[in-house]
């Protein structure tokens, strides 16, 4: 039986008709049952651009965005000859009255800015399905198909929680056809729907996720993210320009690296792949022929540090009170603090009296929170940081690491150190300046020139 396939594209892939025409290719060479997309190069963030113009500033300014919204898209329609535009002008003239709306208005709500947010993929989809019918010329039958019909959240506008069960109920139900392979699906990544019909988004990143929603709901056995790059790197190449492309990476290594920093998947984006086994992917739509890297529960070597990530703007709390001495429940006070303000804290340590985590410098910005947690305690920030992370294996069991570590860092200060938790993990923090020179002397030391 053949393997389902579930290749999802990104925003480069998207950006003009040349790149999608490439992407089909690549898709059909890779014998995808279902195409996830993301909206053209630069759209989401005009769109987002749109709405703040919208509730901010004068319609003029707003209409001149829009026009050069609808340019963009009417051009890539020119270009791979789409004789019927309804389709797509419809979805344009969303996007203008939606703007307008919230211009009118002067008030742009959740469930809005997701609205205008999603066509985005609704009108890059259109498009790409276009393309794929150019390059197949005829040999399989294409839909461009509404993810929303399967992909059902809650109604957390801007960051909607995926309704795991029943998206395999309509998985099952909606998408059976390209199981077969008698049809392929184009569909839009980074957006869903309530129980309500309300169109939602999981959040800036959310279209790999999106991707591994609908593989996990169709029991895809491969998912497939097509990208810039040809694979994953042993760390970011902007720092190290001799970084190395993997081949292999576990899940759970790949999963720490996504969290700390690794910008090329979202840190969502393993976890259905990873409870239904399904096999992730990572290749370049520009470099279809190069190797890539598959991420598989478990890989033919197991190295003590595989690669390392670096994650910018963050700034570190230390809460200090003596009524944490020999007492319970203050940490579940602080976490309570944090789990009301929605607020993800990346790393923690502790001593008698006191407490340090790190959070986005973002955070900061709310000073509720700030004033809430002194009422447990002093509370000292420090901002201007960034947090190294070493991914790898048996970690946390092999004598000596610590000690390379700190030797290769020579005189570069560490802030915090956060180890144990996880075999996979050795992360810890320094200055803002000092971090490039960090990862540069660990990759060469541990991974090579």
């Amino acid at each position: 039986m053949a393997k389902i396939i579930v290749s999802k594209f990104g925003g480069s892939s998207m950006a003009d008709a040349i790149a999608m025409k490439r992407s089909a290719g690549v898709a059909i060479e890779h014998s995808a049952n279902l195409v996830t997309v993301s909206a053209t190069y630069g759209t989401t963030n005009n769109l987002i651009k749109l709405s703040n113009l919208a509730l901010n500033s004068s319609w003029e300014e707003c209409e001149s965005l829009v026009d050069e919204i609808v340019e963009k898209h009417h051009s890539i329609a020119r270009e791979l000859e789409l004789q019927d535009l309804t389709e797509l002008d419809g979805l344009l003239s969303e996007v203008r009255t939606i703007s307008k709306g919230i211009n009118l208005l002067r008030d742009c709500s959740a469930k809005a800015f997701d609205a205008i947010q999603s066509l985005g993929e609704r009108m890059s989809s259109l498009l790409f399905a276009r393309a794929l019918e150019i390059v197949w010329d005829g040999k399989k039958e294409v839909e461009n198909f509404d993810v929303r019909k399967v992909l059902r959240t809650d109604d957390q506008f801007g960051k909607a929680q995926p309704q795991i069960k029943e998206i395999r109920r309509l998985c099952d139900k909606e998408l059976s056809r390209c199981k077969s392979g008698e049809i392929v699906y184009v569909t839009q990544g980074f957006i869903g729907q309530s129980e309500e019909g309300h169109t939602t988004t999981l959040g800036r990143g959310g279209s790999d996720y999106s991707a591994a929603l609908i593989a996990e709901g169709l029991g895809a056995d491969i998912l497939q993210i097509w990208t810039d790059v040809a694979g994953i790197a042993t760390t970011d190449p902007r720092i190290v320009p001799t970084a190395k492309l993997m081949s292999e990476i576990t899940f759970s290594e790949a999963a720490e690296l996504a969290t700390f920093g690794a910008k090329i998947l979202h840190p969502t984006t393993l976890t259905p792949a990873l409870r239904e086994g399904i096999s992730v992917y990572v290749g370049s739509s520009y470099e279809p022929l190069a190797k890539g890297t598959w991420i598989r529960g478990e890989c033919s070597d197991a190295p003590l540090i595989r690669a390392m990530a670096l994650k910018k703007d963050q700034s570190l709390l230390t809460l200090s009170t003596p009524k944490m001495l020999h007492s319970h429940g203050f940490l579940y006070e602080i976490f309570k603090i944090f789990n009301q303000h929605k607020i993800s804290v990346d790393s923690i340590t502790t001593s008698e009296i006191s407490v340090s985590l790190t959070v986005e410098d973002s955070t900061l910005l709310n000073k509720k929170l700030i004033t809430e947690l002194e009422t447990l305690a002093t509370v000292n920030i420090e901002e201007n940081l960034c947090l190294v992370s070493l991914i790898g294996n048996n970690i946390n069991h092999t004598a000596g690491l610590a000690g390379q570590i700190f030797n290769a860092l020579g005189d570069i200060n560490v802030r915090m150190i956060c180890l144990g938790a996880s075999k996979h993990n050795f992360c810890f923090l320094v200055n803002e300046a000092r971090a490039h020179d960090a990862v540069k002397e660990l990759h060469h030391h541990f991974i090579g020139a």
